[in-house]
């Protein structure tokens, strides 16, 4: 007999031929090399359930349907057409105040489905199903997410995180949490490790005092917060609802990138005047990406915030994994709606695309972001912001933004307008600020990581 071995599609189609043929589940075990509790589990893990009736008989599962002498429940029913009792119509059970449900007791027990039953013809219940075909695309479907990031809500971290990461903080050990509030923890040990390891929780590897004597192996990290974050935010979303609400200004949010593993920027794209702004992160995670919104909420008050960017639109990152977090504020107001394009379709904030091309321009793609701050970041976006574009009529973004909301909210932005003749769009744009950080302390340029930056050589 096969153990520890996925069930394939030609087995599940087995299954459900020998289920309509009235076999057990020993002899349906027998016949494909497994155990006939495998067979059960996989039957009652697949349940098809189908509100269908029988020859003649619509579907209804009232206890009462037989005796039953009610008549004209729904008000001008075009589906009466005659009828004497309302118990002949399959809607009866939604509109009866007097329905009990009956279910069939041959279900409570193997092989809990209708699949081989001999009253199956005649009978107006709910029934189950085992089918192949869908047994197996739910297999597949869990197992794909069973590999891919954490099953877990952003609720559910943020609960793990106010339970575990004060306890950390005090020299805890996550075997220690874990042991003493046992009852209060739906994860297991593992998982706890994975989310301090991927910066979900407030506390960090460093605060493991054990974890930081250890390095890690290299393995690729697969973040999704919440699987269900992309329900009602897809891109079709995203166009139905602008088309019922045409007069929302759009902004679109992406990450770029220098080297793996180091420094990033959140970019924020405000597509109706081309105005760009960027947050420095030390790492591409969701957190990062909430308190950055956080930031610019608090900078700019609800109201203001609401009225510049009512509607996000980003890509498929796991950066942007907890959408319900940006969308309200701590206090669950809602600010933003945001809606995700479809994987692999950049051209779908092309706005925002073609803006990262001046970045570009100012810190060449592979180039070590490390070396960068806040301010040095805030510096390059203003020369970006104050290049003039053909496509605003020759005006700047700057003064394109300024006209649509007004000077204040640049100046709540921290925007500062460069002149047009001194605006710089090269690596040389960081000279003074890599000057003024004494970086010959560290020995060289290449030291302080900031390699093909430095000022030319006359």
């Amino acid at each position: 007999m096969s153990k520890n071995k996925h069930m394939t599609l030609d087995d599940r189609i087995s299954i459900a031929s020998m289920l309509d043929q009235r076999h057990s589940f020993k002899e349906i075990g027998n016949a494909i090399g497994k155990d006939c509790t495998t067979i059960s589990r996989e039957v009652r893990s697949h349940l098809v359930f189908k509100k269908i009736g029988a020859f003649g008989k619509p579907f209804n599962a009232c206890f009462f349907r037989a005796s039953c002498q009610l008549h004209h429940l729904c008000d001008d029913c075009s589906l009466y057409q005659g009828r004497t009792r309302c118990s002949f119509c399959k809607y009866c059970n939604d509109h009866c105040d007097h329905f009990k449900e009956e279910k069939c007791r041959l279900l409570d027990k193997a092989p809990y489905v209708c699949n081989g039953c001999v009253k199956r013809k005649s009978c107006a219940l709910e029934k189950r199903f085992y089918l192949a075909k869908s047994a197996h695309d739910e297999y597949r479907a869990t197992l794909s997410e069973t590999r891919q990031g954490i099953s877990l809500t952003s609720e559910e971290v943020s609960y793990l995180d106010r339970l575990f990461s004060p306890l950390i903080m005090k020299g805890q050990s996550v075997h220690h949490i874990f042991v003493n509030n046992y009852d209060a923890i739906m994860v297991c040990e593992n998982t706890i490790y994975r989310l301090i390891d991927l910066n979900l929780f407030e506390a960090r590897n460093i605060d493991l005092p054990r974890k930081v004597r250890f390095s890690s192996r290299k393995v690729k990290k697969h973040v999704k917060l919440d699987k269900a974050c992309r329900k009602g935010r897809t891109y079709q979303d995203f166009l139905a609802f602008m088309e019922q609400h045409p007069d929302l200004p759009v902004t679109e949010m992406d990450s770029v990138e220098g080297k793996r593993g180091g420094k990033v920027l959140l970019t924020i794209h405000f597509v109706k005047a081309e105005l760009m702004i960027a947050f420095l992160r030390d790492s591409n995670d969701a957190r990062s990406v909430l308190d950055s919104f956080d930031r610019l909420y608090k900078a700019l008050d609800r109201e203001v915030f609401s009225r510049v960017m009512p509607v996000l639109l980003g890509d498929n990152g796991s950066e942007f994994s907890d959408p319900s977090r940006i969308e309200s504020d701590q206090h669950k107001v809602p600010r933003t709606k945001v809606f995700y394009c479809d994987p692999s379709a950049p051209e779908q904030k092309g706005s925002a695309e073609r803006n990262h091309e001046l970045i570009r321009y100012c810190i060449p793609k592979g180039t070590s972001m490390d070396f960068l701050t806040q301010e040095m970041v805030d510096h390059m976006m203003d020369n970006i912001n104050s290049l003039t574009r053909k496509s605003l009529g020759d005006k700047c973004p700057y003064d394109a933004f300024s006209y649509f909301y007004g000077r204040e909210v640049l100046d709540l932005l921290g925007c500062k307008k460069i002149p047009a003749n001194d605006v710089i769009l090269k690596p040389s744009l960081f000279d003074k600020f890599i000057k003024e950080a004494d970086i010959s302390t560290s020995g060289s340029l290449e030291e302080a990581g900031v390699q093909g930056l430095a000022p030319d050589k006359p």
